[in-house]
């Protein structure tokens, strides 16, 4: 009986390690530099791909002449391979101040993304003990002059005021561009000033629709038009393990429409899905006083019956949403943020505001050179 539970045991143990034994893969590389390292990342999380961080293996290798490498122990199942050139020999992947590889990369399956990569479309099956042979072509990710987007968008926002049904909506180009430093994308722009890819100081513009004209609603008849700005400030933005971001930013009317500023707190959360990469966030947003009144306040000169003087002041407010990119080609994006503003009891106790939300978003689809 005992020698039959040893047998046993054994068969089971065996058994255990054929299941988790590892593939092997025979990588051709093209383009490589004529000298240094190459490190190959095996990912079998579609987060951790669309991050590039935190690989499930890594294997550096100096560069050889005839380019074929073999990379063992590569665990089985659904993986995705990326793989870099370290022409600083530092041993990590270099970035640039927005977070995108500045140093020769290639992916499996002839992969070369736009924007945030798909594992879905990397991905390839290795089954246990298998042999693959791979095809890997380095190139740069920004090229010489960086990476240039066009198309069509569309930003909106709801009407919180009493008796108005109109919501905003102004369509606009839809222009990306990302650089070593310079991030441009629909309504707002950011330039990396110091920091690394992780932790940065920038300074960011950003179009700021107006609230409304006083022709939306009976209450608003006087008051004028709230036009469109230009908000430009400062930020710093934390890049965080996990695909958790933290930015904030403050940014002040420089076209002085209302003479006052906004200061932003966000946290969000990134995930892939298919060929989606999305997330979602939660933030704070302070408003100055003039801003505050310029949108929700009833100034003494605008005074009437049934609307009284209102002074906001200074407030805060909170913020939730959800944004999202489609990968619809390696050419083709579909971008979209959608949030949800809610407002307090200083601005929804205002005579002219009815609701305690507003609704903001943008969307567009654009072409990426």
């Amino acid at each position: 009986m005992k020698n039959l539970t040893v047998r046993l045991c054994g068969i089971c143990l065996l058994l255990f390690i054929g299941n988790v034994s590892g593939a092997d893969l025979e990588v051709r590389v093209g383009n490589a530099p004529a000298e240094g390292a190459l490190v190959f990342q095996v990912y079998d999380d579609p987060d951790a791909f669309g991050d590039f961080r935190s690989p499930r293996s890594e294997t550096r290798l100096p560069i050889n002449a005839d380019g074929i490498y073999r990379i063992s122990g590569v665990p089985s199942g659904t993986v995705a391979l990326l793989v870099y050139a370290d022409r600083d020999n530092d041993r990590v992947l270099g970035r640039t101040f927005i977070g995108i590889p500045k140093e020769p990369i290639g992916l499996s399956n002839g992969y070369r993304p736009k924007g945030p990569p798909s594992f879905q479309r990397a991905s390839f099956y290795l089954a246990a003990n298998e042999t693959k042979s791979v095809d890997i072509e380095l190139y740069e990710v920004l090229g010489e002059s960086g990476q240039w987007g066009v198309g069509l968008g569309v930003i909106g926002r709801s009407s919180p005021y009493v008796g108005s049904d109109s919501n905003v909506t102004q369509v606009i180009p839809a222009i990306t561009y990302f650089g070593e430093r310079l991030q441009w994308v629909g309504p707002s722009l950011r330039y990396g000033l110091w920091g690394s890819d992780t932790f940065r100081f920038a300074i960011n513009a950003t179009y700021r629709v107006g609230a409304y004209e006083e022709s939306d609603s009976p209450v608003l008849v006087g008051l004028g038009d709230r036009d469109s700005t230009l908000m430009a400030g400062v930020g710093l933005v934390y890049d965080g393990p996990n695909r958790i971001d933290v930015d904030f930013r403050y940014q002040h009317d420089v076209l002085d429409r209302f003479g006052g500023g906004t200061a932003e707190l966000r946290v969000s959360k990134g995930f892939q899905t298919g060929n989606v990469s999305w997330g979602p966030s939660l933030g704070l947003n302070w408003l100055s006083s003039d801003l505050a009144n310029y949108d929700f306040g009833v100034p003494s000169w605008a005074a009437l019956p049934g609307r009284p003087v209102y002074d906001v002041g200074s407030t805060v407010t909170l913020e939730g949403g959800i944004g999202g990119m489609l990968e619809i080609t390696e050419h083709w994006r579909l971008v979209l943020d959608i949030n949800a503003e809610y407002l307090g009891d200083d601005i929804s106790d205002s005579p002219i505001v009815g609701d305690d939300y507003v609704l903001k978003g943008f969307a567009a689809i654009t072409y990426t050179f």
